[in-house]
């Protein structure tokens, strides 16, 4: 197999690693986008393989672009006279560093995903709004693995009608809403949560 050829399907196969890693961050921006909620945690379960996947596209990668620079054996420069054919666009290093910089925006993803939501929605309070009313629940949620999801349970619960304040934390595994009880109530707020795709772990106690 050629030098050429070998470093063409290296680097196919660490743009694939690539995107296999990133899949349980881009499927949430991908199901915001296209408006299928629920299948936004589709890929959370592989998180705990995202290191290892990662490893694997900067091996890959590594080797495609070392038999891509490596000088010629005298062998190959041999066969290189005999051959006056130019490799063709797939083999080339433009090709290369195309995938290479692709691969990288995707195992870089978690960290700028946020910007393809939305700014948070201004929930419409009711002019006499009673204070009384205003509680602030946390909640304990599966499935969450980078700040897209986060982004994802913020924006969907944003949306509801009497929410004033979301936060989320994957770390945590938790998200907390400030609401109008008089507006909207905690089952609203678990239901478009699980419509997400994360679930909620148990019923909290509102304060």
């Amino acid at each position: 197999m050629s030098t050429s050829n070998t470093s063409s399907k290296s680097a196919s196969a660490g743009l694939l690693a690539a995107i296999v890693a990133s899949l349980c961050c881009i499927t949430p921006v991908f199901s915001l986008l296209a408006g299928i909620g629920g299948i936004a945690a589709t890929f959370s379960w592989m998180e705990p393989f995202r290191p290892y996947l990662i490893a694997v596209t900067i091996g890959v990668l590594g080797f495609a672009w070392y038999q891509k620079l490596r000088p010629g054996t005298a062998e190959e420069l041999a066969c290189a006279c005999e051959d006056d054919e130019k490799p063709s666009f797939w083999q080339s290093k433009k090709f290369l560093g195309i995938v290479t910089v692709f691969a990288a925006l995707m195992l870089a993803f978690p960290t700028y995903s946020h910007i393809f939501y939305p700014k948070k929605i201004v929930s419409v309070l009711l002019p006499n709004n009673d204070q009384t009313k205003i509680k602030l629940a946390d909640f304990n949620i599966k499935g969450m693995t980078c700040t897209g999801c986060e982004e994802h349970v913020k924006h969907a619960v944003s949306s509801l009608n009497g929410v004033q304040e979301v936060s989320a934390s994957y770390k945590d595994a938790s998200a907390q809403v400030k609401y109008d009880a008089s507006i909207v109530g905690l089952d609203k707020i678990i239901e478009t949560i699980n419509k997400t795709g994360y679930q909620v772990v148990e019923k909290p106690n509102n304060q």
